[in-house]
């Protein structure tokens, strides 16, 4: 079984990253045999981790999920070098379906301001994948395949803290909002009018117009209260850093 530390590296890539590329199956055409087709695609991830992908119904990969929902995706961090193999990486391997889900798909616009310009175009689909297995690379000898036991939160936990998120968010956003740009400016924002857009097992992401920051939970909280708590705590470090004076 792979190390409980491979785990949290995959996790937390997962929630933080915006970008990954995407393999369907191209179906046979002309001269062209059946065929993996990779192409780029923003992502976000859901509560229970789930990878959440907008995508066009004119574009060629949703095509292909038309024809068959499985796919896998490739997400990767940035090298620790000029080595681009250095890079930590996950494949999520699994199933996609389309998610009539208006918070997820508000969650999805939360995490990728940018497309607000094209969020009402009608051709489009918030798609969700079902993580079926991982395969995690960390460095130099420390690739695994990872059981999803091994990664997704607990549903009940997943589901306490969705029910949860749009009060914590509202509070925090009216009444801490020096709080929120204290703990952006802890983790490298500038600026003022930070809100906490997104929480989750692991972390929170906070933006400001385009800009998103994501920050992580020293461990994964089992409940709202605990969310509350390590809000508190970053928030508190955040004001008593020398960066803060």
């Amino acid at each position: 079984m792979a190390s409980p530390a491979l785990a949290e590296t995959a996790r937390r890539l997962i929630r933080r990253t915006r970008s990954g590329v995407l393999a369907t199956s191209l179906p046979a055409h002309g001269s062209i045999s059946p065929t993996p087709f990779a192409s780029l695609v923003t992502v976000a991830a859901a509560p229970d981790l789930a990878p959440l992908l907008w995508l066009s119904g004119l574009a060629r990969h949703s095509r292909n999920l038309a024809r068959d929902l499985r796919c896998s995706l490739l997400l990767a961090g940035p090298p620790v070098n000029s080595n681009p193999q250095t890079a930590p990486r996950v494949t999520v391997i699994g199933t996609a379906a389309r998610a009539e889900d208006a918070a997820l798909l508000a969650r999805w616009h939360a995490l990728n301001p940018y497309a607000a310009s094209y969020a009402g175009l009608t051709d489009f689909s918030l798609w969700r994948i079902s993580i079926e297995g991982v395969y995690a690379v960390a460095g130099f000898a420390a690739a695994a395949r990872l059981d999803p036991a091994q990664l997704l939160p607990g549903p009940a936990i997943a589901g306490q803290l969705a029910a949860a998120e749009p009060a914590i968010l509202a509070h925090c956003n009216t009444d801490h909002a020096a709080a929120m740009d204290a703990i952006a400016a802890g983790a490298g924002g500038s600026g003022g009018g930070w809100r906490i857009v997104a929480l989750d097992t692991d972390g929170f992401d906070l933006a400001r117009g385009e800009e998103v920051l994501r920050i992580d939970f020293t461990a994964p909280v089992q409940s709202p209260g605990a969310v509350r708590a390590e809000l508190i705590r970053l928030a508190r470090a955040a004001r008593e850093s020398p960066a803060s004076d």
